[in-house]
């Protein structure tokens, strides 16, 4: 007789992963084309590698500091000097097991139970469970495509409530590909600073940005110092999803201080010749700029070529390497029209209702893969559509 597993209520109520079905699914159909996984199709540049041998080689094989190693966190703080404050030390950084494990970090230091954080919709659907495990609540706030996807201010402030806590940005966006302005974020910074919000803005797609578009952050707003903590990790940029490194910015270091004793129970640190690769990553963007100019060229592949297709339209994606076409005129659910390109077309795409309410009647596609994946997968949808749907225009 099988034993009843005697399980947490919190455990029972986190949310199952619509991803995690298609990939379940993907898997009776071996010669389909994957485009669900989001991480880049390139292997880690061979001088990070070199890196993390180098270190394994010199005994770099015990426990970090909690926080992280004095390396790492001055390289960190040294490139946000650059890029949004003058005043951030190593002290105002913690080196986390990706940008997740921060945000968990984050949540746990800002949030009680019952408090609420404001998450665009459509979001990565992992914010849910995290707020959810902590005993607080993600609440939806709409994004539409006639905005680009673009979280806007009134809608933020339609959805503040008195539990309402934080705002949780992610620009670029996953799974849309919208970048917020200035003039989007500026307008954000009022709302939150007439209601004391906390920002946390999740950044890991920042440097993956297409046709000149120069990103702004919310830790830019000087007025906003006070409030922001930014995440971000190594695993899109640099192509080190399997490392499992990143990082949170604080604006005091007496949050980097409680989040170092926070991490000693949740992770203890992460693996130190993994944040000796890491420093060494930061020292170049060459190989970013390399992928960035590969992602560009196949996200006009995928979107231009979907784009031809009768009943899709999609909007170029400004960041990120995600596609999000608009499948509503088919008239089928997202999960529906993902189940039969898989089974009639064999191209596995996720469906938009996996990220929330306001991505059914989309898709995500994935254009982090070849020139060739993409255009071949261009053609068995472009050809089932013209079998399933002759009527459509």
């Amino acid at each position: 007789m099988e034993q009843e597993l005697r399980i947490s209520q919190r455990a029972k109520q986190y949310p199952a992963s619509g991803i995690r079905k298609m990939f379940d699914l993907a898997a009776q159909y071996p010669e389909a084309i994957k485009l669900t996984v989001g991480e880049p199709n390139f292997d880690t540049p061979q001088y990070i590698k070199d890196a993390a041998k180098r270190a394994l080689d010199e005994g770099q094989t015990h426990y970090a500091p909690n926080a992280g190693t004095t390396e790492l966190r001055e390289a960190v703080a040294a490139k946000y000097r650059k890029q949004y404050w003058e005043g951030y030390t190593k002290d105002h950084v913690i080196i986390t097991v990706g940008a997740m494990e921060g945000l968990f970090l984050a949540m746990m230091t800002l949030l009680d139970p019952g408090d609420e954080i404001l998450v665009p919709d459509p979001c990565f659907p992992n914010y849910y469970g995290q707020a959810s495990c902590i005993g607080a609540r993600a609440v939806p706030v709409p994004t539409y495509e006639e905005y680009d996807y673009r979280i806007q201010a009134a809608d933020i402030e339609k959805t503040v409530t008195p539990r309402t806590r934080a705002i949780l940005l992610n620009s670029p966006c996953n799974p849309t590909g919208a970048v917020l302005t200035k003039e989007d974020i500026l307008a954000i910074a009022k709302v939150a600073k007439t209601h004391d919000l906390w920002v946390l803005t999740d950044e890991p797609y920042d440097a993956i940005v297409y046709d000149g578009i120069q990103p702004y952050s919310m830790a830019q707003v000087p007025e906003m110092q006070d409030r922001v903590m930014v995440l971000n990790s190594f695993s899109k940029s640099y192509a080190m999803t399997g490392w499992r490194i990143g990082y949170l910015v604080a604006p005091e270091p007496g949050y980097i201080k409680k989040m170092a004793q926070l991490q000693e129970g949740v992770a203890s640190c992460v693996s130190t010749f993994t944040q000796a690769a890491a420093v060494e990553a930061l020292k170049s963007t060459a190989c970013v700029d390399q992928m960035v100019a590969d992602y560009t060229r196949r996200r006009d592949i995928l979107v231009d070529g979907l784009n031809a297709i009768p009943g899709i339209t999609c909007k170029k994606s400004a960041g990120s390497f995600y596609a999000f076409p608009n499948i509503k005129a088919f008239g089928k659910t997202s999960q529906a029209f993902a189940e039969e390109l898989l089974e009639n077309a064999g191209v596995v795409t996720v469906p938009g209702s996996a990220f929330g309410d306001m991505g059914e009647g989309y898709l995500r596609l994935v254009f982090a893969n070849s020139d060739e994946n993409l255009k071949e997968a261009v053609r068995r949808i472009a050809d089932y559509v013209a079998r399933a749907y002759p009527g459509i225009k």
